[in-house]
């Protein structure tokens, strides 16, 4: 395989820095675009202090089944442009079908052959990409059916869990007043202990509800959420196989936690400083490359035969 340096023009203008994984031999390629959870994340996921990794092995497994790749820095991050504590979850959510459009307009691309591959906060806008004209696959990984708010609650009830009881009524009390002073907020900063916080990122976040992008989804669906998850509430797999109208395919895997690294004692977010020096579970990447590859193989004939014979 190989790497190329490669921008995605935003809606706005704004170039979008990431990488192309192409894979052996002659393209054009099926494709599909990584997109990464919340906060101030480069192209691989990582931040400063908080090292996912993601990026790179599975854009190794989506290769080695003859599948490219590309993930970029966010707005305001590593080699992107921007202001990262002014950017939506509304903006997120644009430069991700942008880089849809970026990838159609690749010469080593295949524009017939595209999909996503989300994870937590990625995971809810490919949702919204579901419904996209372009995208002929979409793999959800460790997000969420419902509201932002309620889905922030559930986390914050699972982290508390491990807490003594003081903390846990301090941190539950402390939550419920962040996410509602956030709802009142109209800028996109407000500073909390001294710290500026992207105000409209959370405010838009609360208020999204990704049952009906769920609903219009019209590609094939694979959804994995680790039983350890202690962000997203694994039943919610439940909730999009009963929302999603064509194929889904959904597991919760054992021992997977929210960082997609595998964990048998009990799930804490102690422990992540521990599982984030293990490589990302190759199982799972195995699954999710293993599934997307025939679907996109797949895709350009099948929409070619629609097109001759005018029947879906």
């Amino acid at each position: 395989m190989r790497n190329i340096e490669m921008t995605a023009a935003a809606d706005d203008g704004l170039p979008l820095a990431g990488t192309l994984t192409l894979p052996e031999g002659t393209g054009p390629h099926p494709a599909v675009v990584l997109l990464h959870g919340s906060g101030r994340l480069d192209r691989d996921g990582n931040t400063a202090k908080v090292r996912m990794e993601l990026g790179p092995p599975l854009a190794a497994a989506l290769a080695a089944e003859g599948i490219a790749t590309f993930r970029y820095d966010r707005r305001g991050v590593a080699a992107t442009p921007g202001d990262w504590t002014a950017t939506g979850f509304a903006d997120n959510q644009a430069d991700a079908a942008a880089t849809i459009r970026a990838l159609a307009a690749h010469p080593e691309i295949r524009p017939d052959a595209l999909g996503v591959v989300g994870h937590s906060e990625g995971a809810v806008h490919a949702m919204t990409l579901g419904s996209h004209p372009r995208v002929k696959a979409v793999v959800l990984l460790a997000g969420f059916a419902g509201r932002g708010d309620d889905a922030l609650r559930w986390q914050g009830r699972q982290i508390a869990g491990g807490l003594p009881a003081p903390l846990r009524s301090l941190l539950r009390s402390v939550g419920n007043r962040h996410i509602a002073r956030m709802k009142r907020t109209r800028t996109d900063v407000v500073r909390v202990a001294g710290v500026r916080m992207n105000a409209r990122w959370s405010r838009e976040m609360f208020l999204h509800d990704s049952r009906p992008d769920l609903s219009a989804i019209r590609v094939p669906t694979l959804a994995i959420t680790g039983a350890k998850d202690i962000q997203v509430d694994p039943a919610d797999l439940d909730e999009m196989r009963r929302l999603v109208p064509g194929e889904i395919e959904t597991h919760r895997l054992p021992d997977l936690t929210h960082l997609l690294r595998r964990d048998p004692g009990r799930p804490s977010l102690r422990t992540y400083r521990r599982l984030l020096r293990a490589p990302v579970d190759a199982e799972l990447l195995a699954q999710v490359s293993g599934w997307l590859a025939p679907r996109l193989r797949e895709a350009g004939p099948r929409l070619q035969a629609v097109e001759q014979t005018g029947t879906a």
